[in-house]
């Protein structure tokens, strides 16, 4: 009988190590701009989408031409490209809680609404 038992705490703590381990399987995936990419007038992207932590945002662009970087606040409003910069062309990054910020570094990229803030639930 204590076998039995045995078992079944072994079963319980290996599905729970499962479902641990795979919490970030409900995390979608979001290509910003979406077939068009991280492209200028990308501002609005993000209107009517429900974003969550762990959510994965694809930035797709030519790096010769962009690069992302993740801001605050204020360089969000300011254009102020002091954070940290993405510049592979194929970005993936991990939403975190609250509001995430990014912006093309590149001058005047910004100010032409190259940039996009997005609230993670």
């Amino acid at each position: 009988m204590s076998q039995g038992r045995g078992n079944a705490i072994a079963v319980s703590v290996l599905l729970m190590g499962m479902l641990l381990h795979c919490s970030n399987v409900w995390a979608a995936t979001y290509t910003v701009g979406d077939a068009g990419g991280w492209a200028f007038n990308v501002v609005g992207w993000p209107n009517g989408k429900t974003f969550r932590a762990g959510d994965v945002l694809v930035f797709n662009y030519n790096p010769a031409s962009h690069n992302v970087v993740g801001v605050g606040k204020h360089g969000y409003d300011t254009c102020t490209a002091a954070g940290q910069k993405f510049q592979t062309g194929s970005d993936k990054i991990t939403l975190v809680k609250g509001f995430n910020y990014f912006i093309c570094g590149f001058p005047g990229h910004c100010a032409s609404n190259m940039k996009i803030a997005v609230n993670a639930m």
